[in-house]
């Protein structure tokens, strides 16, 4: 091994390298053991591959940790991970876990640990990073943080009790909604449930904008109705909607009662539609300028940081006023389109003649084929007035058409499985 010593940590996220350099995954935690006697043992890794299904790497099958990156022989079961009784997960489980000093100095919370190889191909817990509460910080010359062996600790730890969820969250600050919606779907519940507590409002509804429905109900029904409503302004007008309507109608219509004025109306708008309609679909926040807008005016809303990227594949042109419902509805200009012109070309003169609007009332079906036939990313919805309404980009179609349950299970896991290929099983760890 190129290393013997390393924080678990900064395993997260290192790439996973077959032995001719093909790059096979990602590690997303340490997978360790109790024992009665000695440090907890790491039995392997538990790592995100192609189709973001989580496998098991066995500490057996890796060669080489350092740089980095981690390098195995080759052999990984493709099999979906599933822990089994007594494994422990160290950045979902014990990080945030409070111990006790054996020397008598009090308690602490675990923040990190360093995986050891003791021997050849063999692999434990060897030291913990530790902080104390502040309150008796100043009581020690090496401040609040501290480095200690794992022998010299005593798990305060009891069945059941709540852990906190800081480090955790502190250790997916990087990562993507989606892939941070994935980390934790894989939680226990209740892990899964501390994490969304303390994550920020804007955090937590772009992560509950990735997750199943049940997930996202089961955790805004954990939050207290002003936080749950200040999470809900924070996202996206049409998926508010949809989770709301995944409430009952009491806590659906409380909550509206206390999100902000504005995004409220735009989420029972919405909700007027049904949910297989292009109204259903759609969402009201895109682009809306007047024809006499330049393209250097419309180059710059484009480049908003918080625009989604579909929504900046076009500019919807109207007559005042503009927030839908709108004035009448003129057409839409393509960003590509706008790269072509001077900045002070009006868009107004850019408008694509061939792309014809959705009625709010045309089918999520309709709306689909449309997307597909004209190699679109999003179609403008009018009413039967000719104002916008909104836009249905190719993301709302996408979650429209897939199956409730394609975070977990898509064709490319399904191909995976069937696959022949060398395997190796966990019962020889």
């Amino acid at each position: 091994m190129s290393t013997t010593r390393v924080f678990a940590a900064r395993l997260v996220g290192c790439s996973v390298f077959d032995p001719n350099g093909d790059r096979v995954g990602k590690v997303r935690d340490v997978l360790v053991v109790y024992r009665t006697a000695g440090s907890p043992r790491v039995v392997g890794f538990v790592l995100e591959v192609p189709g973001k299904r989580r496998v098991f790497l066995s500490i057996g099958r890796v060669t080489s940790i350092g740089s980095g990156q981690i390098i195995t022989t080759g052999l990984i079961n493709l099999r979906r991970f599933e822990q089994r009784g007594g494994e422990v997960r160290v950045m979902a489980e014990l990080l945030g876990r409070t111990v006790r000093l054996r020397d008598g100095s009090g308690e602490a919370t675990i923040e990190d640990v360093a995986i050891e190889e003791t021997s050849l191909g063999e692999w434990e817990v060897t030291q913990a990073f530790l902080r104390r509460p502040k309150a008796n910080a100043a009581l020690f010359a090496k401040g609040a943080t501290l480095f200690t062996a794992w022998a010299d600790l005593i798990e305060k730890q009891t069945s059941g009790e709540s852990q906190s969820a800081t480090q955790l969250v502190a250790s997916y600050a990087d990562m993507l909604p989606a892939d941070l919606a994935n980390a934790m779907l894989d939680l226990p519940e209740q892990r899964m449930l501390e994490v969304a507590e303390e994550l920020s409002d804007d955090r937590l509804a772009d992560v509950l904008e990735e997750m199943p429905e049940t997930e996202q109900v089961d955790i805004l029904n954990q939050l207290d109705d002003d936080r749950a409503a200040d999470v809900l302004d924070q996202m996206q007008p049409d998926d508010a909607a949809d989770l709301i309507a995944h409430l009952s109608d009491e806590r659906g219509e409380t909550l509206l009662d206390l999100m902000e004025p504005e995004e409220a109306e735009d989420v029972r708008f919405l909700l007027s539609y049904a949910p297989d309609t292009a109204g259903g679909l759609m969402t009201t926040e895109p682009i809306i300028v007047s024809a006499d807008a330049t393209v250097a005016e419309g180059l710059a809303l484009i480049r908003r940081h918080e625009l989604a990227p579909a929504l900046g594949a076009a500019i919807c042109v109207t007559l005042p006023p503009y927030e839908p419902p709108t004035g009448r509805f003129l057409g839409m200009v393509h960003f590509q389109r706008m790269l072509r012109y001077p900045p002070n070309e009006r868009l107004g003169a850019l408008i694509d003649a061939t792309l014809e609007p959705v009625q709010a009332s045309t089918s999520a079906a309709e709306v689909s084929r449309i997307l597909a036939s004209y190699n679109l990313v999003s179609v403008p919805v009018v009413d039967e007035n000719h104002r916008l309404v909104g836009v249905v980009t190719i993301d709302d179609v996408l979650d429209y058409l897939l199956p409730d349950d394609w975070r977990s299970t898509n064709e490319e896991e399904k191909k995976l499985v069937s696959t022949p290929v060398r395997r190796t099983s966990r019962g020889t760890r």
